[in-house]
């Protein structure tokens, strides 16, 4: 027994806890501010990693861009006084060497580093030989195959103990979040990489306090593994996203009011309803595609005849005529005007697809 314990604690990296619950200020600002927010944090006995932004990656020049590395001390005497783990965002090599000087526990690579494989490769170039988890948040832009390269780079780099960060997406026109969830993206990269954790940042995708409750049980609603949320001491007068941090106190809260549910039981009743009204789906989905597939036999018609007559394939009054009866339908059936748009524009491209090829095929 005293021989496989350890190797059973080192098969534990420090990311795969469930539910895993990260917090600490968006900055590092000042040794005091640091400290005192670590230590309440560590008080409410509901936070298991700390984080602190030591550079931060921002917009324009001229705003607070980080305290740099004379925080980093802060950060590992917070670590010392309540003996949790420090995570801590890196953007270039030598600030990987920085955060190993001071004993980082995990790190994290943010949006505005993903979304450039430059930037990633040079972080991977740094780690190598490194054993310490690594946590990719999604870039910015909405790309997938973005977000993918970045896990691929690192883990080329040798990283065994990778995790993923949801914080949202840049999205022109999205008002009600400051990034957009765009919850379907991360629900493919858990799909593509089912045994790497995934964490909400709700701070960064609501960019506000009031949604932060909402966002993470929506998060944790689609089995997500933990959050990473912005604590401060004086939230109103944080240096950097004071619209988006909570006390310590009103965290515990917050993290009180959230309910955790887990992905299956072992209640045969459930299993057994629950198979019946997925069987159901299968047979309705089957039905909807078959109806999908005719949909468009008649499109294809459709194009021949345009061709014929040489009409073009786009007519935005019949297109306008299309979204406007959908819309109508859906909501008689509760269907969201938003999820009849969406459908009915990748209704609408499979059709001009399938039309263009019939006219110049």
């Amino acid at each position: 027994m005293e021989q496989t314990a350890p190797v059973a604690a080192a098969e534990q990296p420090l990311i795969r806890k469930k539910p895993l619950i990260i917090s600490g200020p968006c900055s590092a600002e000042t040794e005091q501010q640091t400290i005192e927010t670590c230590t309440r944090l560590a008080a409410t006995g509901k936070v298991d990693m700390l984080r602190a932004g030591i550079w931060k990656p921002r917009t324009k020049p001229g705003l607070f861009e980080g305290i740099g590395t004379k925080g980093l001390p802060w950060l590992k005497k917070a670590k010392d006084l309540t003996g949790l783990p420090i995570t801590v965002e890196v953007a270039t090599a030598k600030h990987v060497e920085d955060c190993l000087a001071f004993d980082v526990d995990v790190l994290w690579i943010g949006a505005r580093t993903t979304v450039n494989p430059f930037s990633v490769q040079e972080v991977a170039d740094a780690l190598r030989g490194v054993d310490i988890p690594v946590l990719i948040k999604n870039p910015i832009n909405p790309d997938l195959e973005l977000w993918m390269g970045g896990v691929e780079r690192i883990a080329k780099a040798g990283i065994k103990n990778i995790g993923l960060i949801h914080r949202g997406f840049s999205n022109y026109g999205n008002t009600e979040y400051r990034n957009a969830p765009m919850w379907h993206l991360p629900i493919e990269m858990k799909r593509r990489l089912p045994d790497m954790p995934l964490i909400c940042d709700p701070s960064h995708i609501g960019g506000r306090r009031d949604v932060l409750q909402s966002l993470a049980q929506k998060s944790i609603d689609l089995d997500f593994d933990g959050l990473m949320i912005e604590s401060h001491i004086d939230p109103d007068n944080a240096w950097s996203d004071a619209k988006q941090q909570v006390t310590p106190e009103r965290l515990a809260e917050l993290l009180d009011s959230l309910v955790w549910r887990q992905e299956t039981t072992d209640k045969q009743e459930f299993l057994t309803a629950l198979e019946k009204l997925r069987q159901q789906i299968n047979h309705l989905d089957d039905e909807i595609l078959q109806l999908i597939g005719n949909r468009m036999a008649v499109a294809e018609k459709i194009g021949t005849y345009k061709k014929e007559n040489n009409i073009t394939i786009l007519q935005p009054s019949r297109w306008s005529e299309i979204l406007e009866r959908g819309v109508q339908k859906g909501a008689k059936l509760g269907l969201t005007e938003d999820f009849i748009h969406k459908y009915l524009d990748a209704i609408h491209l499979e059709s001009i697809n399938r039309q263009n090829r019939v006219m110049n095929g």
